[in-house]
């Protein structure tokens, strides 16, 4: 069967597959052994529609695997259409990009690829830079009171979302409503709740891309400038010219890092490395004065730094430090060690910022008088928007995602209560769309005093789509579908996902030979040279795994594994490009990291001895050690 079968029955195909040189045609990929009915989980807008064969079968889709590298849960799905909502409608509708739209996105056997909507001609393309130019403008001109103000609206959204009430239906409304207020009824008000918290889930993207395609675009200008200046110089070379500015990226990990030393000086370090969960923090430390000194410290930065996810955030599955403190934990412990081993834990930001500068100087000193404040305009815009292109991440994906996924589980758990189902985490195998026919068929029942009909329907639609999700996870989803594209110039699509046209060139090899071999060619991500034993870490549980001195080889990173790389000796990612955060975050902490390999995970196993050179952008398989882990 494939995945588009469940379509047949009311459309027929009506295009063959693109023949010659590409990638599986999507209408023609089979549905792995299990998983059969997939597409009941995803709405049909999500899904490859035999009436667009002829039209979707003839573009290229790349899988975003820097996002979303997981099968989505059904109500999950909601992210992934709110955040390319939010940069469609950003480039589009608001700020007017002129060579760039949206993305079309799709969802095959529960990953999602994604197609850029063609640019516009050049008549349109130049009716659309006036626009631009007068939003955009008025944005660059302004960023530093505009920034201000989204950091309040963000804020304001993240803590509304963590203060909506969920109505408890009590058996009797409170009196009050009855003598004085007269207003709507619990039930009333828990539909009305649960769209609420659609309206946040759905504008926060809006907030997300309002700012992060603006900063991009003063990047590529920096970026550009500095090509048509010096042909030569590399991407690596022109990131570091805007490297060594704080964002709030790294402030997660300097809290940690400030528990260790307070620990240290409090004289309680030892009674915090022996911990393993909160309740043995606090078993440990409560005891004492010191330790609940420590224990407060630990509360003040909870609020909001431990709103990191342990994941891309992008899953409710993955938690965040706030709900499970262990990766935390395990990181003060590791930093205390450090600490008495004389490292003073400071990050090398003024070493970064002086040889920024000095990298800058080099460069200056190359041109010409008259092109000195085209650069210097751009150099300064660049680092002028940079913090936002990477403190909107703790924001939004991180601060405002564990509020919204926590909220769900507040309205999972009342529906539980009422019989729907067993387990709070069920709910996330409903689409949104039928939550809300849960949340309907409750209310009705509450208020007529009867017993809702979702507990003898819900369980077996749970019970199966938990078994179709498990045959989904086993399935290896090629990077791409369809035919090859012509050309692949897009600036974010090279900068951000590392897709180039030599990318394309080894997934197209790997389909024919697999990913054989033992060197990998990647971008040069974070300069330097490192030997290590490899640690392969798939998903954020393995992430306790990671042991000193190991070069952590994963699909895609997350800025919250940021203690981790403290650990390791160089990184290797499957995806991204310069400026993705594995890249961005091994120039900040000055470790080799080679990103965008394609293939890491699938050819280099655990305890194999490796190479990384951040400098050429290869990784060296230097013996055949066995899998160890």
């Amino acid at each position: 069967m494939t995945t588009a079968d469940g379509e047949r029955s009311q459309t027929p195909p009506s295009a063959q597959p693109t023949p010659g040189r590409g990638f599986p045609d999507p209408y023609e990929i089979s549905t792995p052994e299990g998983a059969e009915g997939w597409e009941e989980m995803y709405a049909y807008h999500n899904r490859f529609l035999y009436a667009r064969r002829a039209e979707d079968s003839a573009k290229t889709w790349f899988r975003n695997s820097l996002h979303f590298p997981e099968v989505s849960y059904p109500f999950d799905q909601l992210i992934v259409d709110g955040a390319f909502t939010g940069t469609g409608v950003t480039n589009t509708r608001v700020f007017v990009l002129p060579p760039a739209k949206g993305l079309d996105v799709r969802v095959v056997n529960g990953y999602t690829y994604m197609s850029t909507i063609p640019s516009p001609d050049e008549e349109e393309q130049a009716r659309r830079a006036e626009e631009f130019a007068k939003r955009a403008g008025h944005y660059f001109r302004n960023w530093e009171t505009l920034y201000a103000e989204w950091q309040d609206r963000v804020t304001d959204a993240i803590r509304t979302v963590h203060d909506l009430e969920v109505p408890p239906l009590s058996e009797f409304e409170p009196i009050e409503r009855v003598l004085e207020e007269r207003g709507p009824s619990q039930g009333n008000q828990l539909l009305a709740a649960y769209h609420r918290l659609l309206e946040h889930g759905d504008r926060i993207w809006t907030l997300h891309s309002e700012f992060l395609n603006l900063g991009y675009a003063a990047y590529l200008r920096f970026l550009t400038l500095c090509k048509e200046h010096f042909p030569e110089i590399d991407d690596q070379t022109i990131s570091r010219m805007v490297s060594g500015i704080d964002v709030l990226l790294f402030r997660p990990d300097d809290e940690l890092r400030a528990l260790a030393r307070k620990a240290e000086e409090l004289g309680v370090g030892d009674a915090v490395r022996a911990a393993t969960t909160g309740e043995e923090l606090i078993t440990g430390l409560g005891g004492t004065g010191a330790g609940r000194r420590w224990l407060a410290a630990l509360e003040e930065s909870k609020d909001p730094w431990f709103h990191f996810s342990y994941g891309s955030g992008m899953y409710h599955s993955h938690r965040s430090w706030i709900d499970d403190l262990t990766l935390p934990i395990q990181a003060i412990g590791d930093y205390i060690d450090r600490l008495r081993e004389g490292d003073d834990l400071v990050r090398p930001l003024e070493k970064l910022q002086a040889e920024r500068d000095a990298l800058v100087d080099q460069y200056r000193s190359l041109l010409d008088e008259e092109d000195l404040p085209g650069f210097d305009e751009a150099l300064g815009l660049a680092r002028l928007v940079f913090p936002y292109v990477e403190n909107h991440n703790f924001y939004v994906e991180h601060w405002f995602l564990t509020n919204f996924w926590n909220k769900v589980r507040e309205f999972s758990a009342l529906l539980q209560k009422w019989g729907f189902w067993e387990d709070v985490e069920d709910i996330f195998f409903l689409r949104r769309a039928e939550v809300e026919e849960a949340v309907v068929d409750l209310q009705m029942a509450w208020g007529a005093g009867g017993d809702p009909q979702g507990g003898h329907h819900w369980p077996e639609v749970i019970r199966r789509r938990k078994e179709i999700y498990a045959a989904l996870s086993g399935w290896n989803p090629p990077p791409a579908l369809g035919p090859v594209p012509e050309e692949i110039s897009e600036p974010l699509t090279i900068m951000l996902w590392g897709i180039t046209p030599e990318t394309v060139e080894r997934w197209l090899a790997a389909q024919g030979d697999g990913a054989n071999g033992t060197t990998l060619s990647g971008f040069a991500g974070s300069p330097g040279v490192a030997e290590g034993r490899a640690r392969l870490v798939l998903r954020p549980s393995e992430l306790d795994a990671v042991q000193d001195g190991e070069i952590l080889v994963a699909p895609v990173t997350s800025p919250s594994w940021t203690p981790v790389f403290g650990r390791i000796r160089g990184a290797v990612s499957d995806i991204g490009g310069i400026m993705c955060h594995a890249a961005i975050v091994s120039r900040e902490y000055e470790l080799p990291a080679v990103v965008g390999t394609g293939f890491g995970t699938s050819t280099i196993k655990t305890g194999q001895l490796i190479r990384v050179d951040g400098d050429t952008g290869t990784v060296t398989i230097l013996d055949e050690a066995a899998d160890v882990s």
